[in-house]
């Protein structure tokens, strides 16, 4: 086995072990949000990490390779820190405690993305085209993820910025009465165009 591709499979190791601990935090995680959002898009997320598992072994099996995992360090660490941030919630506001488990959980997907990247690099350069393609799935769905945990986080932010400073406005009605707004000037600029045009 050339070095270049011992370093693929032992990303792939490494990767399949981060993903089985994976399938053991996001449960957690979901139990501990409050929000229904964020709840709903760790439930989601688990069933895509099941399928990472299934393709992570596909891709062993594409490379004629044993799926076997290594201990991954990096995701230990991240899942313990996940842990204590479900811990320290208990004693937090709902926002803020939803928050704390976003930046845990925005911290796995940053992780995730690297590590994927790296291996689907890897299998690119080998000439492994299945594998990269594979990899490739993984990896936009990972992102995916890390952007819907920022588009929750966001409006949580600001409502929390907001009750610091002592305000009491609801930021969904907020967001839905500017979008209307902004939906309905869209439309009349529309008009005026047309107007304009014939």
């Amino acid at each position: 086995m050339t070095q270049l591709r011992q370093l693929l499979v032992e990303e792939l190791q490494g990767l399949l072990d981060a993903e089985s601990q994976l399938t053991e935090a996001l449960p957690e995680m979901a139990n501990a949000a409050r929000h229904p959002k964020l709840k709903e898009a760790f439930e989601i997320h688990l069933t895509q990490t099941e399928e990472h598992v299934r393709r992570l072994r596909e891709i062993f099996e594409a490379l004629g390779e044993t799926p076997a995992a290594q201990p991954c360090k990096a995701m230990t660490g991240l899942v313990a820190e996940g842990t204590e941030m479900i811990q320290r919630g208990n004693s937090k506001e709902p926002l803020a405690a939803d928050l704390a488990l976003i930046a845990a959980a925005q911290k796995v997907e940053h992780y995730e993305i690297s590590a994927y990247g790296t291996a689907r690099g890897l299998a690119r350069q080998l000439g492994e085209m299945r594998c990269a393609r594979l990899l490739s799935h993984t990896l936009g769905e990972e992102e995916t993820t890390d952007f819907l945990l920022t588009a929750i986080s966001d409006p949580l932010i600001q409502q929390l910025s907001l009750e610091d400073a002592g305000g009491d406005v609801n930021l969904e009605t907020v967001n839905v009465e500017s979008s209307e707004r902004r939906t309905a000037a869209r439309t009349t600029k529309g008009k005026k165009q047309e107007r304009v045009a014939s």
